[in-house]
């Protein structure tokens, strides 16, 4: 079947995609950095990353044709961010790691199950919320514990802060891999959400982000069918960055959910390189996060919020949202004007940020 090139914008985008699939060609054999550790430094901040995973602990790189661990892992890393810190990034070590300039691992303690982790959690912060991220496709563990820690550190966040780590490949080759990967997950996801939320007042709030997105609703929809509506009512909200989803089977799962945890936000980038290339993958279809038009979610208890005005190039305009330095003082400011930026961080954003649909800088 010939295709044809109807104008520029066509053009464009077969260019952007043709890039694209080079970058990923090249990312594919360059090497991974690891989190490195360091002795501590005075003038660092330290922000303490609580992990459950079923990785091996000795595996923080890429893991793609490892056999999938049965057993979750629970620990805590102590990850330090330097003086030097600019909004929005992860100083990885060019050199030997130091902590004057770099994001390293103080610290770490290992935990012998969920119990032991949550009372060491609870003893560290105030109040009963947690905030759960759950990363993307190609993340390392060593890469998804060092952005907890920069989303903590740039957006101020003092309630515990919780990675849920499911067994991507860590590799750009991984794709179906990690698809894959999700459906193993979401068992363990949703055991996770009944451990932090098992005690009176006890809530959470999901931080997804990319092929994370889809574990997240799958989780959310197999506690659904439970009929687990106790369940459901402790999250406190939910929002997802960059979904790697495809729109239609959003739809199908959102209905199977029913009435969705509020707020409930989708964050999207129609810049999105990444997900353009994943469209590609799966049938050149546009995935959730990038999306032409808000109102292709046929929801009322979703926002769709747009941050392509405020996409630099950075990660290949991926995370937008903790990436951008400009999207983090806009957010920032919105909680500045709420009056909040504690344990309550995500929730008095969401509240803040319905009224407007596109962000502009």
């Amino acid at each position: 079947m010939a295709m044809r090139a109807t104008g520029g914008c066509t053009i464009d985008r077969w260019a952007r995609l043709g890039a694209s699939i080079v970058l990923l060609l090249l990312a594919a054999c360059a090497p991974r950095v690891t989190a490195e550790r360091a002795a501590p430094h005075p003038q660092a901040e330290i922000q303490p990353v609580f992990v459950v995973t079923g990785r091996e602990l000795d595996r923080t790189g890429p893991i793609f044709g490892l056999k999938r661990s049965e057993a979750m892992h629970y620990f805590r890393a102590d990850i330090s961010i330097p003086p030097t810190h600019e909004t929005g990034r992860i100083e990885w070590p060019e050199g030997p790691p130091d902590a004057a300039t770099d994001f390293v691992v103080t610290g770490t303690l290992v935990h012998d199950g969920p119990e032991a982790l949550r009372r060491d959690m609870r003893a560290r912060t105030k109040g009963r919320e947690t905030l759960v991220f759950v990363h993307g496709y190609n993340n390392t563990l060593s890469e998804s514990m060092y952005r907890l820690a920069q989303i903590r550190a740039d957006f101020n966040v003092s309630m515990p802060g919780l990675l849920f780590a499911w067994p991507s490949a860590g590799d750009p080759r991984g794709y179906i891999y990690d698809r894959d990967s999700v459906l193993y997950a979401r068992d363990d996801l949703e055991t996770l959400l009944r451990d932090l939320t098992g005690r009176p007042g006890e809530k959470v709030f999901i931080l997804a982000h990319s092929m994370g997105s889809q574990l997240v609703m799958e989780a959310l929809r197999q506690i659904a069918l439970r009929g687990d509506r106790h369940l459901l009512d402790r999250i406190s909200g939910v929002v997802l960055m960059s979904p790697d989803i495809d729109p239609d089977l959003f739809d199908r799962q959102a209905e199977a959910i029913g009435t969705l945890p509020q707020p409930f936000l989708i964050f999207i980038t129609k810049a999105d390189r990444a997900l353009t290339l994943s469209g590609f993958i799966t049938g050149r279809k546009p995935r959730l996060g990038v999306i032409d038009d808000a109102g292709e979610v046929r929801r009322g208890d979703v926002q769709v919020v747009d941050f392509t005005s405020l996409a630099d190039g950075e990660g290949y305009n991926h995370f937008v949202p903790v990436t951008s330095p400009a999207a983090i003082r806009m957010l920032n400011g919105i909680l500045a004007q709420a009056g909040d930026v504690g344990t309550a961080f995500v929730r008095d954003m969401a509240l803040a940020l319905p009224a407007a649909r596109h962000v502009e800088p």
